[in-house]
Formats: structure tokens, C-alpha cells, sequence
């Protein structure tokens, strides 16, 4: 009954909700049958791309950081769990692709949290080699706020509606989750350094499925409706070209101000290193090789 009602009423944290349940279900019958189970630190930079920074850069790169375990399902399949945490920015004032755009001045900042579930595949195998390059794939829930700062306070900016989210006049532009699925996928390098050590480099690429991590995806929307139902701040949120010189007053309604084609995405850049926790591996009475290419006697 508790659920009905929390579904009911919270439909899309509900359903965040069940897939942290189903990823730790997972997790839970992996680490009793898994034949090496791992754990996993993760450090490096993260950044974004979209509407207002849209390409690869590391002008506003982050420290980002995480958890996880890693299960050894063979010895070239590999699940794995991991938590991220780093932080987000962008701004039109350093974005190189604002051309023609760059009078909006807008910008932002987020924290970002993330649960991600993946399968590894190692090109090689690390039972006869020390290293392997490896790819991986899977499904994220990801939580963030974008925010902005006005005279170094920091002003949330969902709340405001900067692009009419929520007015009854716009009834097609519904106000968004900050909870939000991601498809995680990518690929690195790792090194053993012994049997029970693996360090990596990894690159991997975050597909999102909204357009608002930036607060910014379609149109203007009217500045006398926008002021009448959020208030004058969010109008001078939604449009602060007048902040800098020459800047042009606020577009007319349905003026673009993002392109809500164009999805954002975000990316992270990280060294990984892997602690092996266990090995399960049965008596067999067959020799094989280590994890740094040794071969070892099973006994």
C-alpha cells in the first residue's frame, strides 16, 4: 500500500527507486557465485557538453571521484557497480560555439550523483597477459540541481521556470526531473601490477535522456507571463545579456535559446585501480597462469 501511494504520487523517483533495488539484487547474487570479486577506486575530471559548451574541453573540468565493485564472470566478462560523484559548469562566456548566442550570458554549475550498472569486456585475456584495453556499457540513475550564482549566491534555478516550465500558457513544456536515466559506456587500459592489483586509465561518455542538465534546451518564453507565475528573478535568470556590455533586452517570446535536439551529455576521465577481495575459485588441480601472465599452481 505504501508503494502504491509513493508511485502514485512520486511516479518517476519510484521508479529510480526500484532500479537502485534491482541493481543491488544484482549486485547481492553476483557476490555469492562470482569467481573474483573486486573493488574499484575511481579519480579524475569530469565535464559536460550542451547548449552551452559544445565540445570536448577541459576548460571547465571538475575533480570526480567514486566507488564501486567489479565482479569476474570469465576471464573477459565483467560486471560491475560503481558511485560517482564530481561537479558540472558551463558557461557562454567560455563556450567557443556560443557565436551569435553568446549576448544570452548565461551559465551554470551542478553536483552530480551517480549509480551505474555495466558489463566490461577485456580485448585480451588477463590470465595470460598483465594488460588488456577493455570497453563497457550499461545503465545509470543520475541526480542533479542546476544552479546559478548572482553576487556569490547561489540561486537554484528549477524553481524558476527560466523557460516557462510548468505555466499553463506552455502546457507543452513540462517542468523536469532532476533524477534522470543515463546510459554510461566507454573503454580504458588496464595494467596488473601483481595478482591482486590492476591499474587503469578509462574514458567513458554519459548519454543522457534530457536536454535540462544546463537548464537550457528550447525557446523564450513571454517575460510578462514568466514574471507574472515565477516572479521578476526568474526573468532576469532566464535572459542575462543585459549584464554585459551592449547586450541586447530580453528576446521576444519564442525566440531560441537552446536546441532541444541536441541532448546533453556528460564525460568522465579517470584513473581506476582494481583490489581483488576474494577468490573463489575451486580446487581444480589444474594449473593456470596469474593475472600478471605467471603461471601459478592450483592445489
Amino acid at each position: 500500500m505504501v508503494f502504491g501511494l509513493f508511485s502514485k504520487f512520486c511516479p518517476y523517483k519510484f521508479k529510480a527507486m526500484k532500479i537502485y533495488f534491482f541493481l543491488f539484487a544484482i549486485l547481492g547474487s553476483l557476490s555469492v557465485h562470482s569467481q573474483r570479486l573486486n573493488a574499484d577506486l575511481y579519480a579524475g575530471i569530469s565535464n559536460y557538453q550542451g547548449d552551452l559548451q559544445g565540445r570536448f574541453t577541459f576548460d571547465n573540468a571538475h575533480v570526480a571521484g567514486g566507488i564501486g565493485l567489479s565482479f569476474d564472470v570469465t576471464n573477459r566478462f565483467i560486471v560491475r557497480t560503481g558511485f560517482m560523484m564530481t561537479r558540472l559548469s558551463g558557461s557562454d562566456q567560455t563556450n567557443p560555439n556560443a557565436v551569435g548566442i553568446d549576448f544570452r550570458n548565461l551559465n551554470f554549475e551542478t553536483s552530480l550523483k551517480e549509480l551505474h550498472l555495466a558489463l566490461e569486456y577485456n580485448l585480451l585475456n588477463m590470465e595470460e597477459r598483465s594488460f588488456t584495453p577493455y570497453a563497457f556499457a550499461g545503465i545509470a540513475v543520475m541526480k542533479y540541481d542546476p544552479y546559478t550564482r548572482v553576487a556569490g549566491t547561489k540561486i537554484f534555478l528549477k524553481p524558476l521556470g527560466t523557460e516557462g516550465q510548468g505555466i499553463p500558457e506552455y502546457p507543452d513544456k513540462k517542468e523536469y526531473s532532476l533524477t534522470q536515466f543515463a546510459i554510461p559506456f566507454g573503454g580504458g587500459f588496464k595494467l596488473a601490477l601483481n595478482p591482486n592489483l590492476q591499474i587503469g586509465l578509462e574514458v567513458g561518455l554519459r548519454k543522457l535522456f534530457t536536454d535540462y542538465l544546463d537548464d537550457v534546451s528550447g525557446n523564450y518564453a513571454d517575460s510578462a507571463l514568466l514574471s507574472n507565475f515565477r516572479g521578476p528573478f526568474a526573468v532576469e535568470l532566464a535572459y542575462r545579456g543585459d549584464e554585459v556590455l551592449h547586450g541586447p533586452g530580453y528576446p521576444a517570446a519564442g525566440s531560441q535559446r537552446g536546441n532541444p535536439k541536441l541532448k546533453d551529455w556528460y564525460y568522465i576521465t579517470c584513473l581506476r585501480l582494481r583490489f581483488l577481495l576474494n577468490n573463489n575459485n575451486e580446487n581444480t588441480g589444474r594449473s593456470r597462469r596469474s593475472s600478471v601472465g605467471c603461471p601459478v599452481n592450483v592445489f
